[in-house]
């Protein structure tokens, strides 16, 4: 089983996939860091607790992240995509809440369960403050999956840059220079993670589970959207969900080892380099970057878990 902190901010994809990480008996999550990035911190605090509640999981804590990127600018939001509270037409109940936990507990869980994984599905400004402000989580971390960046298609904010490494630049940097042991999900391998309606109600009709009841409304809400910016597709590519899936099916994808770089300015700002090509050398850390994906393996496993009751 993957011990995992997940860091977050949901938006419809990353609440699937907080969805995804609660029902998998293969993942025991021990924290869900919140987050500013496709709603504000507060919203994604609230999206959170919801989702606990309704998983039955309250005993899970919610980190503190942070507020805005690491320029201090006001982030943006995509109410389009993800609808004005993030979870589509669904507004939390106001009467469900949790309190958050400090930002520094990250640092107890880390070293009271050696050899977790980390999981970033959003802005990467939390997981460099945790690099920033504590100590080398090499020796307690085993592994960083990352949902970012985007290699020989284009980017889904600016023609280059994806939205996780766009929304901080400076962050991603870091984590992609600094951290060891990354395994990256990027645009061209989680494009291709698409889940249809059909799909949903395949899920619908195997399961009560009160988590799942809402993925009809939430997931019509997405896939919509998609198809109005993606005229002729068939449902929405589960950006986030793929990551915790490669997490636990690693051999679902391919990777190559090679270091990334993220810019940090210019027209190119947010847009991750890596040097593909036959002559490059592999990357001196372990640095992986995953390049190919068994949709059909995906599939099977993305409908498996969310029918599941939930039971570690």
């Amino acid at each position: 089983m993957k011990k995992i902190i997940l860091f977050a901010d949901p938006g419809i994809d990353d609440s699937v996939a907080i969805m995804y990480a609660l029902l998998n008996p293969e993942i025991e999550v021990l924290a869900i860091v919140s987050s500013y990035g496709n709603v504000d911190k507060e919203q994604a605090t609230d999206n959170i607790a919801y989702l606990l509640h309704l998983a039955g999981r309250e005993d899970v804590p919610i980190i503190g992240g942070t507020n805005a990127p690491s320029s201090g600018e006001t982030p943006t939001y995509y109410p389009e995509i993800h609808g004005e509270d993030g979870l589509g037409p669904i507004r939390p109940p106001e009467e469900i809440s949790m309190e958050l936990t400090n930002f520094s507990e990250l640092y107890t869980i880390i070293r009271d369960n050696k050899g977790l994984t980390i999981v970033d599905v959003g802005r990467n400004t939390s997981l460099a403050s945790l690099f920033l402000l504590g100590e080398d989580l090499t020796e307690d971390v085993k592994e960083f999956y990352i949902m970012g960046g985007a290699f020989f298609v284009p980017g889904n904010v600016t023609p280059s840059a994806e939205a996780n490494f766009y929304g901080d630049p400076t962050a991603s940097h870091l984590v992609m220079k600094e951290f060891n042991d990354i395994y990256l999900a990027p645009l061209n391998v989680t494009n291709k993670a698409i889940i249809t309606m059909e799909h949903v109600q395949t899920i619908l009709e195997m399961t009560d589970h009160p988590l799942v009841q809402i993925l009809d409304d939430v997931m019509k809400y997405y896939i919509d959207a998609y198809k109005k910016l993606v005229p002729g597709i068939s449902g929405a590519p589960m950006h986030d969900v793929v990551t915790l899936s490669l997490m636990v099916n690693p051999s679902m994808g391919k990777t190559i080892r090679r270091d990334v770089d993220v810019l940090t300015a210019g027209s190119g700002m947010g847009t991750s380099i890596a040097d593909f090509r036959v002559s490059s050398k592999p990357a001196e850390k372990n640095s992986n970057i995953y390049l190919e994906l068994d949709y059909e393996a995906f599939l099977k496993d993305f409908i498996k878990v969310m029918s599941s009751s939930g039971e570690k």
